[in-house]
């Protein structure tokens, strides 16, 4: 049985707090403003099922109007080419940001349902740290220009300069796991590198990213139309950024599904995409590894309950350690304290919605289905206290007996769920690690770094860590292969991504 946290200060009393201070507008062309019908869409909290508040809700006319200014302002003034007023704003925004820190996470831990522990690594404290700051500094970092020697037909001689310049128009559509995270991560670079922005925030998650329109108005020098925030529940309305020509490049984190949609419908104006989609992310046990060290690996498939999309959801173990393995992840899970996400105590915290609680409940039912084994979970927790009745938890799980091409070994379920494979030799390891459709992150575990490093070599994937390594960071790019996406987030290659190159030649005069 899981250990369930009874709370002091509840997830009821944070969401007043956070509903009091939210900033239900919308930011378009420089102004706060209500959707032009005058909608609004409920914000619900994922630990309690209560409606925190409302939020404006755009419509057509509203994403029309933002799709405008974002063009208007890169077509029309000096942001693309004024680096130093760039570096200006993004240093504004995060001393906007870091002002307003303490609430800011409790509103993150009322609508995003995140423990509050989380808060202090990936959902707030790592990405205010760098997210902003490091693109800043790419500013005056980045290759810009570079010459090119040589070169010349028929005995001319020419010069060659190659220019990158800023992408045009960025639509930022961002989900609901870590929202903060990625919308800074977007952010930082698309701006950085002198781009206009759109920013669609996850309909479940709104109000972090309300929070940072209020702040561009009221505390940077953005001109009007550089960046405008506009949430809304309409898939018809979110889409109309893959379809508009005035946009010429999508950032979408989210489902594979979801970024199969944008490429076909960007495809007939020739869109550029950026996607960090799903994940199956294998950690490799091997041999020679110390069974006790495997546990943090495993319990981060429960962090956030599960919903992060280079969780190492599966564990493959070798077959002499498995018994072992098995045994140990099992305590581990049953120990994991479930409950109100503020509590500093609290790991697994509720899912973001209803529909997702349900999504994991069938995955794993689909799994018994199956012939596996569910020895740790599988189900809503017993005893949770009465103001999280209606909340969206699913219990940590361990599932064994799964066949590698199994749904649940093959499928992102987005749940605190792990599923254990045993394997005979590296080959094998290597072999099921790849039979995946995804390619995002991994892990490996060894006593041997060399051989760790041997066998992350041959992984399919976009990050892996190797004993424990930490491969996040701003400066990290980030993303994967296969149906895990196309391009990187973070690094100078997710610097580079929202830049064009131009190549211009010119002839030299003729010597004497």
């Amino acid at each position: 049985m899981n250990e369930l946290v009874t709370p002091q200060a509840s997830s009821v009393q944070i969401g007043l707090r956070a509903a009091g201070r939210a900033e239900k507008r919308m930011l378009i062309d420089g102004e706060l403003t209500a959707a032009a019908s005058g909608a609004e869409f409920d914000n619900v909290s994922p630990a309690t099922g209560l409606v925190l508040g409302s939020t404006s809700a755009a419509g057509p006319e509203d994403m029309d109007h933002a799709i405008g200014a974002a063009r208007r302002a890169f077509d029309d003034t000096d942001w693309s080419t004024n680096r130093a007023l760039r570096k200006r704003c993004l240093l504004q925004l995060q001393d906007a940001i870091e002002a307003e820190t303490a609430d800011l996470r409790e509103e993150l831990i009322a609508e995003v349902g995140c423990p509050a522990m989380t808060t202090q690594n990936a959902q707030l404290d790592w990405p205010l740290a760098d997210a902003l700051r490091y693109p800043a500094r790419l500013i005056d970092e980045f290759e810009w220009e570079r010459r090119l020697d040589g070169g010349g037909l028929f005995g001319e001689r020419n010069a060659r300069t190659v220019v990158k310049e800023a992408a045009g128009v960025v639509a930022a559509i961002t989900p609901s796991n870590f929202p903060i995270e990625v919308i800074l991560n977007k952010l930082g670079p698309a701006l950085a590198a002198g781009n206009t922005v759109v920013l669609k925030p996850d309909p479940n998650t709104p109000w972090n990213a309300t929070r940072l329109g209020r702040l561009i108005v009221e505390r940077t020098d953005f001109p009007a139309g550089v960046i405008n925030v506009v949430p809304t529940p309409s898939n018809h309305v979110a889409g109309l950024v893959g379809t508009d020509p005035r946009v010429d490049m999508v950032s979408f984190t989210g489902s594979t599904a979801v970024g199969r949609h944008l490429m076909r419908v960007g495809a007939d104006t020739m869109k550029r995409t950026f996607l960090e989609l799903g994940g199956k992310s294998a950690m490799i046990v091997l041999d020679d590894a110390n069974p006790a060290h495997i546990i943090p690996g495993a319990i981060g498939a429960c962090v956030h309950a599960g919903q992060a999309c280079a969780a190492n959801t599966r564990m493959l173990v070798h077959r002499s350690l498995f018994d072992e393995a098995v045994a140990n992840v099992t305590m581990a899970f049953g120990g994991v304290p479930v409950g109100d996400p503020v509590l500093p105590t609290t790991l697994v915290g509720p899912l973001i919605s209803a529909v997702q609680k349900q999504r994991v409940l069938d995955a794993i039912d689909g799994a018994r289905r199956d012939g596996a084994e569910i020895v740790v979970g599988g189900a809503v927790p017993e005893g949770l206290p009465d103001h999280l009745a209606n909340g969206h938890f699913v219990a940590p799980t361990v599932i064994l007996g799964a066949h590698p091409g199994s749904s649940i070994a093959q499928d992102e379920v987005f749940g605190p769920v792990l599923v254990l494979i045993p394997f005979d030799d590296d080959d094998e390891a290597v072999r099921l690690a790849n039979d995946s459709a995804f390619g995002l992150a991994g892990a490996v575990m060894s006593k041997s770094p060399e051989r760790a490093m041997g066998i992350a070599r041959r992984i399919r994937t976009g990050a892996i860590g190797v004993n424990g390594g930490m491969y996040y960071g701003a400066d990290a790019p980030f993303g994967g292969y296969k149906n895990s996406g196309v391009g990187r987030q973070c690094g100078v290659e997710g610097f580079a991504q929202y830049t064009e190159t131009k190549t211009i030649g010119w002839r030299l005069p003729r010597q004497a």
